[in-house]
């Protein structure tokens, strides 16, 4: 135990090493760490540790997910799968409706008929609860299972839109996650003006493209298939297109912003395989007709096919700033939100106040790392003196762990290291105690420094993995704060371990091996 193979020595300087370099960056300004990103290579360490919402101030935004007209879309879309199978059967109806809640009514004209419609409307969406009354009325409602998987979809669908819009604005570390039922929450640190973000949120960007309406047009009113949309950039204005969507949306792979033909900003925009194969035959068959590009209920734009359009690609204009066409190209590469978004709670956290609560944690800090230090060095000297020492590379050890990952360090994360700076010592103490008992019994130094390392191992090992397991139960169930305080106090943990064994007893074995004492005070 009081030997330790060359190998093992330059692997424990080594790690010491890296560790005081990762962290060196948390102790620069701002600016310092910028230059180095910008003029250093990727590989060298110059990442620092990223403060939350609570440090360094930011937004705080809760959403609300209106799964409501979701379940009103999909009940549209059973009756509209229904209709035509009702007509391929011969199935005469007088009524047939969505129900808001999810589900659809049907009225039969010969109730004899009802079961082969059941039959009809189960094989068009499973898990509907279906109902027939004698006077031939056809009831299919969602059943509490369905509704249950429309609305996670739904959420998880939202969730991962809404980090996809966030994360392309530049925004560092943002939290994003599911509160409650039908709610999102979002985290923002260092965004004190969240109005873009609500703006790109609040838009759905479902982008459909629709013939005009023209006889529409030339009658002054939409006919049966036609609907009536504003045009976006004139609400006022109104025009009447083909209510089915000759292409949608989903069939992008790719928008971005553009210079349009004039030297105004635009969009442009590329389809998938089939997206442009449609988009080809529809401007060859379409060719001197008007082409409406519809978001969010609006028409962008609605120019003339001059003529067909075969290679996949396109461009939207509207008289857009750079700005708006930037962030219309970002909404549409995320992709569209299945259901619109409603801004319940909005929070902003001042700078001011993270900058007090940093001030605040590094003191509590600093404090209790220089009382530990002191009390090491009070109560076993020389060796205490040691343990300070590897106390240090624990601290460098845990930063450089969470820069490198590239943790968000928030209050209750500093809660976690301030407790790992005194649990870090917590091993030090027992070997040094062992190590005593053992010059008490009469051991000779070297002796007494090996049995004090090889007796108290296992009981260091099972206070830590105990440790362990906590933080890891307040990870798993935890939320936020809590998910926080366990990652920093787990990685202390584990830093500790090397720092208090390998650290500790490398220190202590070079200076034995050196001084060769004859005895020792501890």
């Amino acid at each position: 135990m009081v030997y330790i193979a060359r190998w093992k020595a330059i692997a424990i300087v080594v790690v010491c090493v890296l560790g005081l370099l990762y962290a060196a960056p948390n102790m620069m300004s701002r600016d310092a760490r910028l230059w180095m990103q910008e003029n250093l290579p990727s590989w060298m360490p110059t990442q620092s540790v990223n403060l939350g919402l609570d440090l360094q101030g930011g937004s705080h935004l809760l959403l609300e997910v209106d799964v409501a007209s979701v379940f009103r879309e999909r009940s549209q879309g059973l009756v509209d799968s229904v209709r035509p199978e009702l007509r391929e059967s011969r199935i005469g109806y007088t009524r047939i409706t969505a129900l808001p809640q999810g589900g659809m009514r049907l009225t039969l004209r010969e109730p004899v008929k009802a079961e082969e419609a059941r039959k009809i409307i189960r094989g068009v969406q499973e898990g509907l609860e279906i109902s027939v009354s004698g006077n031939g009325v056809v009831e299919a409602i969602f059943s509490e299972a369905l509704r249950k998987e429309i609305t996670d979809q739904t959420i998880s669908q939202s969730i991962e839109i809404v980090r996809r819009r966030v994360d392309e604005t530049g925004t560092r570390e943002p939290v994003i996650q599911r509160q409650g039922e039908d709610r999102i929450l979002i985290q923002l640190p260092g965004l004190d003006d969240p109005q873009r973000i609500k703006d790109l949120l609040g838009k759905t960007a479902k982008l459909t493209f629709h013939l005009v309406d023209q006889s529409g047009l030339s009658e002054g009113r939409p006919s049966a298939g036609s609907k009536v949309y504003p045009m976006a950039e004139d609400p006022a204005r109104t025009i009447s297109v083909e209510r089915r969507a000759l292409l949608s949306g989903d069939m992008l792979t790719s928008a971005s912003f553009c210079t349009g033909q004039y030297g105004d900003s635009a969009v442009c925009f590329r389809f998938n395989n089939i997206g442009a194969r449609r988009f080809c035959d529809i401007t060859r068959e379409n060719v001197n007709k008007p082409f409406a590009i519809v978001l969010d209920d609006e028409v962008i734009t609605a120019p003339n096919i001059n003529e067909p359009i075969c290679g996949g690609s396109g461009q939207i204009t509207g008289n857009f700033t750079v700005q708006e066409a930037n962030d219309l190209a970002l909404l549409l590469r995320a992709g569209a939100l299945p259901a619109p978004l409603n801004v319940l709670e909005e929070r902003t956290v001042g700078p001011s106040l993270g900058e007090d609560s940093v001030e605040a944690g590094k003191n509590a800090s600093l404090l209790g790392f220089a009382l530990v230090m002191v009390f090491m060095a009070l109560a076993y000297g020389r060796f205490g003196l040691m343990a300070d020492v590897a106390l240090i590379l624990n601290v460098a050890l845990i930063f450089a762990v969470l820069s490198g990952l590239q943790a968000t360090l928030t209050l209750p994360g500093i809660a976690g290291i301030v407790l790992t700076i005194g649990m870090a010592v917590d091993a030090n103490v027992l070997i040094f105690e062992r190590i005593r008992e053992e010059l008490a019994a009469g051991r000779s130094p070297i002796s007494a420094v090996d049995s004090g390392y090889r007796q108290v191992m296992s009981t260091i090992m099972d206070a830590n993995l105990t440790t362990l397991i906590a933080t890891a139960i307040l990870y798993s169930f935890g939320t936020g704060p809590i998910k926080g305080f366990a990652v920093t106090l787990s990685i202390g943990v584990l830093t500790s371990m090397f720092s208090a064994i390998m650290v500790t007893r490398l220190i202590l074995v070079t200076w034995l091996h050196h001084k060769k004492p004859s005895t020792l005070n501890i």
